[in-house]
């Protein structure tokens, strides 16, 4: 079932924007043209925290809708218990009346070298690529029960970019494979099993970091590829995704010459002109990791933010609290001052809100 009926069914038609039979033909507004700026700007954040404790600052941050989404780390979960009370707790939390559908909770599930918890998927993206399609379902749907079990709606997962020779992610078999259509044909349907389960899938890292040769989290990155071969190959299973009806993209913070200077993640021609204009992408955007040196050398965290914000990633993922909050001031106040477009945030708002209210509790 598509994300936005999913939504309407969930919030109720008058959420996204129905006509009114008997009003001659006005339109409700969305929840998001409702929210206040702090609430509005709240949506757009995505935190980490330390172990598995929820701190006061947290606590308040969630209760007043502050915070849309918790990233878990392997701290965070030495062991399923424990791991499911601290996401019950969590999701106890009482937030604003308008914000109450379940918090994203997310974690990175991809197998092979990179997994948060024991259990499925039990293949890496190389075995699942070389295995076929049906076999990657497969481990999509035990990977969606793993993560369930537990409170995890999100999984930043699969992988999507084509595995170049010599490249940081074939190296480490996080690839479904060396050309576009084996990952098309195998990653897509391992998304399909996780939403099928009633997980989110992210596809990642958005336009392509398969011929990448360091990862973003220790180093500046630069993928120099054409705009044609970037188009050809690298976002070919992101368009393949997007068509499976994906619920969420990964914004890379590497950088693509061929477009810009800056990293992906900051780049509207790349967030918006290709994803979602070009490849027709409609469900929420999600930077990766915005506390690397990756981005470190484009500005602090209030100027990656806004950068974020104005290039169209939905939301912006950051490890730890004190970083969210000094993001989520720099969005608020830009909204309130005026210097951030209100309409465009109330966009990325209610796809983060249709997101939350399409998943299962």
């Amino acid at each position: 079932m598509a994300l936005g009926l999913l939504a309407c069914l969930a919030i109720g038609a008058f959420a996204c924007g129905a006509t009114l039979g008997d009003s001659g033909g006005t339109t409700e507004p969305s929840v998001a043209e409702t929210l206040p700026a702090k609430q509005l700007a709240g949506l757009r954040i995505v935190t980490g925290l330390r172990g598995t404790s929820i701190s006061p600052a947290l606590r308040e941050a969630i209760a007043e809708g502050h915070v849309a989404g918790i990233v878990l780390f392997s701290e965070n979960l030495p062991g399923r218990a424990a791991g499911r009370r601290l996401i019950s707790r969590l999701q106890a939390i009482p937030r604003p009346p308008k914000l109450r559908s379940p918090l994203l909770v997310m974690t990175d599930q991809e197998g092979g070298l990179v997994k948060r918890l024991d259990g499925a998927p039990s293949a890496s993206a190389r075995e699942m690529g070389a295995r076929g399609g049906a076999f990657s379902e497969r481990e999509g749907r035990r990977t969606a029960a793993n993560l369930r079990d537990l409170g995890i709606n999100v999984d930043l997962a699969p992988v999507l970019d084509v595995g170049r020779p010599g490249g940081v992610i074939a190296e480490t078999e996080r690839s479904f494979g060396a050309t576009a259509a084996r990952v098309g044909a195998t990653a897509v349907p391992f998304a399909k099993g996780l939403q099928a389960g009633g997980v989110a899938a992210t596809g990642k890292h958005f336009p392509g970091f398969g011929a990448a040769t360091e990862n973003t989290d220790f180093a500046v990155e630069r993928v120099d590829l054409s705009k044609q071969e970037l188009r050809r190959v690298d976002e070919k299973p992101y368009a393949a995704f997007a068509t499976a009806g994906g619920e969420l993209v990964m914004l890379s913070t590497a950088i693509y010459p061929a477009f810009s200077d800056i990293p992906a993640a900051f780049n509207r021609t790349i967030a918006t002109g290709e994803l979602r204009d070009r490849l027709g992408f409609k469900g929420v955007t999600i930077t990766d990791a915005l506390e690397t040196p990756a981005v470190a050398h484009f500005g602090g965290t209030a100027k990656v933010a806004v950068a974020g914000a104005r290039a169209g990633a939905d939301l912006l993922l950051f490890a730890r609290l004190g970083p969210a909050e000094r993001a989520w001031k720099a969005l608020a106040g830009g909204l309130q001052a005026g210097r951030l477009s209100r309409p465009q945030f109330e966009q990325a708002a209610q796809r983060v809100l249709e997101l939350r209210a399409g998943l299962r509790r």
